[in-house]
């Protein structure tokens, strides 16, 4: 990491969750890369899982917003305080810029892993922002369909405590908050997956390009062999190589 630019925390709301590290780089007004973490929604795992990829990008000339939400288990987390922590959170560029901070919003690409990924695509699809129109998406094993991932684990509890409920209690609410059904998303969209995830199958990314390519989106999916679903935190990862290239 560059120490002239050691990150700084900027809080947008009263929790400790609500916050984030802004890593900003040497070259001015740089593109910005807003990271999502995942952990299925829930504490204890928060955004220092994307320190590395974070500190890795600022290296490579962007400014990274390595951003903090409320989880199940935390007060107001899951519906809907979740996803609106996601875009205030990233309505938060604007006021950086506000105060200083030479950023360009033109070039804002929403970056998430797995229950991250979700938000990514949840946000890019208009969730709420008001300030920020991402111009890109990236998704890293996300999770596309909560009512499939509700089918799929075998503790589906988590997606009710993130939903208030089960799909068929909640059917407006999953259908709201599942990028799948959101389509199209109207920008650019990365999905990448390794070919081992046991967490988050490989399918559930294949069939929401086919579906995304279907709506007239720009959709690509890139699968990594032999790559489980941790690997993307590993800026050595041929994963990330993937997302370098494809924001470069």
């Amino acid at each position: 990491m560059n120490v002239a630019n050691p990150p700084r925390t900027f809080h947008y709301g009263p929790m400790p969750c609500q916050a984030g590290e802004l890593y900003l780089p040497v070259e001015p007004t740089p593109p910005v890369v807003c990271l999502l973490h995942g952990g299925f929604w829930r504490t204890p795992w928060g955004r220092d899982q994307m320190v590395a990829v974070a500190r890795d990008l600022q290296q490579r000339g962007f400014a990274v917003w390595n951003l903090g939400y409320r989880r199940v288990g935390e007060t107001g987390g899951g519906w809907r305080g979740t996803l609106e922590d996601v875009a205030v959170g990233v309505d938060a560029l604007a006021d950086f810029v506000a105060n200083g901070i030479a950023l360009d919003l033109q070039r804002v690409t929403l970056v998430g892993h797995s229950a991250g990924g979700h938000l990514a695509l949840w946000c890019a699809a208009g969730g709420n922002t008001q300030r920020i129109r991402p111009s890109a998406v990236v998704g890293l094993a996300p999770i596309t369909d909560l009512a499939r991932c509700f089918a799929h684990l075998r503790e589906p509890g988590v997606i009710a405590e993130l939903m208030g409920g089960t799909p068929d209690e909640q059917q407006q609410r999953y259908r709201q908050a599942s990028p799948l059904n959101l389509l199209p998303l109207g920008l650019p969209q990365l999905i990448i997956h390794g070919s081992e995830d046991e967490e988050v199958p490989l399918r559930w990314s294949s069939d929401y390009v086919t579906r995304a390519c279907s709506a007239g989106d720009d959709a690509k999916l890139a699968t990594i062999a032999g790559m489980d679903h941790m690997a993307f935190l590993d800026p050595a990862s041929p994963a990330h190589g993937v997302l370098c290239r494809w924001l470069s």
